[in-house]
């Protein structure tokens, strides 16, 4: 819980997590930061993954149709170009850049396949639970281009893309591309030169990370160092510090409201309670899930 004392206060480094190898879907290999935990060390956060490779072999087979309900999936590409279907027909093609939010909600039938053969493909996956309230909504996506995102100039070198929330410039506020969603997500790609620093507003109350994908960062009042392929979780204060050393670095902060609700999460359903996971599984079996 935040108390009086944190405001004005840098967040500190409470711990750091690597990102450990594996694969979903069709065999497809990526890197897992953030796993479903009993406890939701990251509420509303609940999964994280890094996918990453110029061998086809490691994601050529992508992730063939599949359900989900209960939560959101947000897919960000680097590199490369996916194609996204689903059950009522609709199709987004995911290419450098681009960011699909998908609400699955009361439930979403669909799949996410590479449309390539050869070449890196690059980005990554962010699930975001909803809450309980809104689980069985109908699902919606937000599908946004890469130059629909804006995009901040930092003075000393750098760059922030402002996904979903709001920064503050000197000039005023940028909203980013995504809005509308009740966790109140902060998600920026932040690109930083060599001896740069960095001061970020956040609330107080808000679950908050980063996640380095380039280079080394460091955070922190203490300039704790976080390598690339690590991700570290944020405590106590209303704003988090980012520094860089000799190199360039690359970055992406993730922040939202933490819902404080129980999570019961069983493969691709996420809901408040066993029976509520029991019932998911049965109107997929049922063909029921995504009327």
């Amino acid at each position: 819980m935040t108390t009086k004392q944190t405001v004005g206060q840098v967040r500190h480094l409470a711990r750091t997590i690597n990102g450990q190898r594996t694969s979903d879907g069709a065999g497809v290999k990526l890197k897992r930061i953030i796993s479903p935990t009993p406890d939701n060390a990251f509420d509303p956060f609940l999964l994280f993954d890094e996918f990453a490779s110029d061998e086809a072999a490691d994601y050529i087979g992508g992730f063939p149709p599949h359900p989900h309900r209960g939560f959101e999936t947000v897919t960000y590409m680097l590199a490369g170009a996916m194609l996204h279907r689903d059950h009522l027909g609709n199709e987004g093609h995911l290419r450098a850049g681009d960011v699909q939010w998908m609400t699955a909600a009361h439930g979403i039938i669909h799949s996410e396949m590479p449309e390539q053969e050869d070449g890196l493909l690059q980005g990554f996956q962010l699930w975001i639970n909803l809450p309980a309230a809104e689980k069985m909504k109908p699902p919606h996506y937000q599908d946004i281009s890469a130059a629909d995102i804006p995009t901040v100039s930092l003075a000393d070198g750098g760059y922030i893309k402002v996904i979903a929330g709001d920064y503050a410039t000197a000039n005023g506020k940028v909203t980013g591309a995504v809005t509308g969603v009740t966790t109140q997500p902060l998600y920026f790609d932040i690109a930083l030169s060599p001896q740069q620093e960095l001061a970020i507003p956040v609330a107080l109350e808000h679950t908050a990370a980063v996640y380095v994908y380039q280079g080394e960062v460091g955070v922190g009042a203490d300039t704790s160092r976080i390598s690339s392929g690590q991700l570290g979780q944020l405590l106590d204060g209303d704003r988090i510090h980012l520094t860089t050393g000799n190199s360039p670095a690359r970055l992406l902060l993730l922040s939202a409201k933490p819902l404080r609700e129980p999570v019961v999460q069983s493969g691709p359903f996420v809901m408040n309670t066993v029976a509520e996971i029991e019932q998911a599984f049965r109107d997929y079996r049922d063909g029921v899930l995504a009327l």
